[in-house]
């Protein structure tokens, strides 16, 4: 079927498509008004939905239902039931105890008298007032029009400011995988709010596959199973990073793999695929499905728009995180040759991915875990100055090449002290604390307990964990139960004890990373 017939421009609302249906609260404790109600708005229809009814029969009752069900659109509120004022309590429930601004309130009353409408539109947030007497079944179709729209239009600019807001907080550092995601999913909730709120959404690219620690850039070709889900609104929010093909079914498959194809938006049944062109990647899919209107051409132009933009934005964010990755390979590279490591050795790479599980469990904020990934390969840069010699000797140091081994955390320090930039100054930092001990023993200042920095705690346990796991020149490995054991008695002395308490709390995350990383 041609696209453009089946999504031709059409101003009829009442329409039914099957695209589910507003929610519409009766409170009312007289059982005939229920039934008459739902007997006078049994062909209601309004942007391809239909109504549900739920029913309450006093305003206590109406309270349960408004704490379980938060998708109410309208409700019809009798005033007088078990009191005089029963549903001026629940209004007053609604707005000021669950602080929903967002259901439209019609207060429908038998005894105008007993709450007379200039002070109930004053006194409580409702948005109409109606005496039975006057609504009949026309003008209760011409109310609930009038405060779906409303409804409507309120959610749309909700979702509008969720979309906004995601994009603002991920604007502050776009530098990390997860607030890539984080910016991706403001995006598309974005464009999902001008479609009429669709709650299923994806962003769907070849030139990245994420997980929740890394981003690993992909010069594949298009084909069979390049394109994942990169970022997921709504049932997609769980499937970031799996290939499109395990995400979505075969029919829909075939319609990204068409907009992949001919570079073109797909327009079929309630979903859309829009194809975002890129200048340096294969492009990208803005995926939406489960939309509740049809797509008219005002909204086709914006998609068009919309599509653009967000391909320009997410290429020039990939080419900073580039940049990045750049640096840290750099970082690691040179800390492994000043370390005199062979490339064969992962201890940096283990030490780095064991630093950021240990401070996430201890509660560092992410911009400190950022920086503490950056500056752990620089922690014994101050090995340069030790001959090799001695670093890979295999009898017992004398006391002369102990002194030595000792002198490179302060040079260390020396070394990158001076620099102003951050992530450097926390290297130097670490350069100089890592062998310093909790119980005031170590090493170059004899600091003691908090006086040591806890990221120079962290890389201090991770260092010797790893150390003592893996073979050394002048040691072979050890098991994970001799290392456990050190652990535990160095708790307290060597080590702080709550970081060791982390650690051994979830012993087999650290022994993952172990196996992730081995040394060649």
């Amino acid at each position: 079927m041609n696209d453009d017939f089946l999504f031709a421009e059409d101003d009829d609302e009442n329409e039914v498509d099957d695209l589910g249906s507003w929610k519409v609260l009766i409170v009312d404790d007289e059982p005939e008004v229920h039934t008459v109600t739902k007997l006078a708005l049994s062909d209601f229809s309004l942007n391809g939905k239909t109504l549900e009814f739920v029913s309450a029969y006093s305003g206590e009752e109406a309270k349960a239902i408004f704490k379980t069900h938060d998708d109410i659109a309208v409700v019809l509120l009798d005033v007088v039931m078990e009191t005089d004022d029963a549903g001026l309590k629940v209004a007053e429930y609604v707005r000021n105890e669950l602080d929903n601004h967002f259901t439209r309130i019609i207060l429908r009353t038998g005894q105008p008298g007993q709450a007379p409408e200039k002070d109930v539109i004053i006194n409580y947030d409702i948005n109409d007032y109606k005496s039975k007497t006057e609504l009949t079944a026309q003008k209760l179709f011409t109310v609930i029009i009038a405060a779906l729209r409303s409804y409507r239009d309120i959610i749309v600019i909700e979702e509008n400011r969720r979309g906004l807001e995601k994009i603002i907080d991920a604007s502050v550092d776009l530098f990390s995988s997860r607030s890539l995601e984080k910016f991706m999913q403001g995006i598309i909730q974005q464009l999902a709010s001008i479609l009429g709120c669709s709650k299923d959404a994806a962003y769907i690219t070849t030139a990245v596959a994420t997980t929740s620690r890394t981003i690993n850039t992909s010069n594949n070709k298009l084909g069979d199973d390049e394109l994942y889900v990169f970022a997921g609104n709504g049932e997609y929010a769980s499937k970031e990073g799996v290939p499109l093909k395990d995400a979505i079914s075969a029919q829909e498959y075939a319609l990204c793999a068409r907009a992949m194809r001919d570079k073109q938006i797909v327009y079929a049944e309630d979903h859309v695929v829009a194809y975002c062109n890129s200048k340096s990647h294969n492009g990208a899919l803005l995926y939406l499905s489960g939309l509740p209107r049809r797509i008219g051409e005002s909204d086709r132009h914006l998609v068009k728009r919309f599509s653009d933009s967000v391909q320009l934005a997410f290429d020039n964010v990939l080419k900073t995180v580039d940049v990045e990755a750049t640096q840290k390979e750099i970082i690691e590279r040179l800390g492994r040759a000043l370390e005199h490591e062979s490339n064969a050795s992962n201890n940096l790479t283990r030490m780095v991915e064991m630093a950021q599980l240990l401070a996430e469990k201890v509660g560092l904020n992410e911009q400190d875990i950022h920086a503490l990934r950056l500056a752990v390969p620089l922690h014994d840069i101050g090995t340069s100055i030790v001959p090799k010699s001695i670093l890979h000797k295999t009898t017992p140091l004398t006391e002369e090449e102990v002194f030595k081994i000792r002198q490179h955390a302060e040079f260390g320090y020396q070394i990158l002290r001076d620099s102003s930039r951050p992530t450097i100054q926390l290297a130097a930092m670490l350069a100089k604390q890592h062998h310093e001990r909790w119980d005031g023993k170590g090493y170059p200042d004899g600091l003691k307990g908090e006086e040591i920095d806890v990221k120079s705690r962290i890389a201090t346990l991770v260092d010797v964990f790893d150390a003592l796991l893996n073979a050394r020149p002048y040691k072979p490995a050890w098991t994970i139960d001799k290392v456990e054991a050190v652990l535990k008695e160095e708790s307290g002395k060597h080590f702080d004890p709550d970081l060791v308490q982390c650690m051994l709390n979830d012993l087999p995350a650290f022994m993952a990373i172990q196996a992730q990383f081995p040394d060649a």
